[in-house]
């Protein structure tokens, strides 16, 4: 990647860097910053497939003083700046794929890219804000390189693909950088990262101890009954009637089971497939959902009572059903390190200002971020994209076709994970 003038700009203002705040060096690179975002935005790449991606960010760390790692878990980067002191390891996470949904935003820097799923052409757009996290941390990379001199310790840069998920058939994400040893040599201390947000203001932040994300498990019930003519039941084993009953009583997990004062949980059927006319009770049923918990105890939980009830439903029917769980993928609770959150909140609170920071309450999406907090302590951050002109009830929502986040809301981010490393350095012993 060729370097822009404007690039070759913040070179020469970054030359001076450890003379300069972090305020003025977040404020040199924001013009940058946003113009990553409209490259990223109009060249989005499905998940494993971010390999012109991956090449833009390598090009452009290679300017950088920091080692970089390339095909961590097939696309991912991975960047490692050394202060050549002692002190801890500070990882920063971006998630780089886009989604296929179709982009209808008139913006001169739209999506008209398309790509592949599932044997199928797709339009492909970032939809989630995946490209402003990309820019903000090769915003942070930028100033804490041109700090290297006020650091302590090792900040490490992931740049990681398939957050959205693999492709079928394939593994990807953050569960399979962690297996590679992404957070190994040198070994993470914590882990900071953020989400763009389009329903929070921009110049917000907010944050969520503990449990912020819900885990999430996918599941599948095949029952498996007798067939019959529909005007002879009586010759039949109903799968669908069992099916249904199913249903109603997995509701009740959540609604009768869990101590939902305490801790949120859905148990959610997304499909039934089973028969194909009208007077054919058929042999098989199929129901797909997912099991969202924010809590170990909750999921843990509804693990036993799936089976539970589904074995015994199945049985007092006279039919047979089989549970998969979780179905294709899991990921566990996007948990936030109360220690370290707590230890953080005066930096976010000093780079966002106090009555900037939001405690919100936990939501039942889930990230794989999550992946990394169960192995090093994490904290994960909403910042706002929401332009201050818009209600939240007219803002579009995430994954969909309008959806939109102001690029003014970034530099907030950039500080945010700039700020965050130098202190968690400067506060360890």
């Amino acid at each position: 990647m060729k370097k822009t003038l404007l690039g070759l700009a913040l070179g020469l203002a970054f030359g001076t860097a450890s003379a300069q705040s972090v305020d003025e060096l977040v404020d040199n690179v924001e013009p940058q910053v946003i113009e990553w975002r409209h490259h990223f935005h109009e060249n989005p790449e499905l998940s494993n497939r971010e390999f012109e991606t991956a090449k833009y960010i390598t090009e452009y760390l290679k300017t950088l003083d920091v080692e970089i790692t390339t095909e961590v878990a097939k696309t991912g980067v991975v960047a490692v700046l050394d202060s050549g002191k002692p002190g801890p390891t500070v990882a920063l996470r971006a998630d780089m794929d886009g989604l296929p949904v179709k982009e209808r935003n008139d913006l001169p820097w739209k999506s008209t890219k398309t790509g592949e799923f599932d044997g199928n052409t797709v339009p492909v757009m970032h939809a989630c804000g995946h490209d402003t996290h990309m820019a903000m941390l090769m915003g942070a990379a930028e100033v804490l390189t041109q700090m290297k001199d006020q650091l302590r310790g090792k900040v490490k840069f992931i740049f990681q693909p398939a957050e959205e998920g693999a492709p079928p058939g394939e593994k990807g994400g953050a569960e399979v950088m962690v297996k590679e040893g992404v957070l190994k040599s040198p070994d993470v201390d914590v882990i900071f990262g953020l989400h763009i947000n389009a329903n929070t203001d921009i110049g917000k932040v907010r944050y969520t101890p503990e449990g912020a994300m819900a885990a999430v498990d996918p599941f599948k019930i095949v029952i498996k009954g007798k067939q019959a003519h529909g005007a002879y039941p009586w010759k039949s084993v109903d799968p669908i009637v069992t099916a249904a009953q199913m249903v109603m009583s997995l509701q009740t997990i959540v609604s009768r089971e869990i101590k939902v004062i305490d801790s949120a949980a859905v148990v959610s059927v997304g499909s039934i497939h089973g028969g194909n006319r009208s007077n054919i009770i058929p042999e098989d049923v199929e129901l797909v959902g997912t099991i969202r918990t924010l809590s170990k105890e909750a999921r843990e939980h509804i693990y036993e009572a799936m089976e539970r009830k589904v074995k015994g439903i199945a049985d007092s029917m006279g039919a047979k059903a089989e549970l998969t769980l979780p179905l294709d993928y899991s990921y566990p609770i996007t948990f936030n390190d109360p220690d370290l959150t707590a230890r953080m909140l005066p930096t976010i609170q000093e780079a966002a200002g106090k009555e900037n920071v939001l405690l919100s309450k936990p939501v039942t999406g889930a990230e794989d971020f999550s992946f990394f907090q169960e192995e090093v302590p994490g904290l994960y951050l909403w910042v706002g994209g929401k332009p201050l002109d818009v209600s939240v009830e007219e803002s579009p929502a995430h994954h969909t076709p309008e959806f939109y986040v102001d690029d003014k809301g970034m530099k907030l981010g950039v500080s945010l994970l700039t700020k965050m490393t130098i202190d968690y350095m400067n506060k360890s012993n």
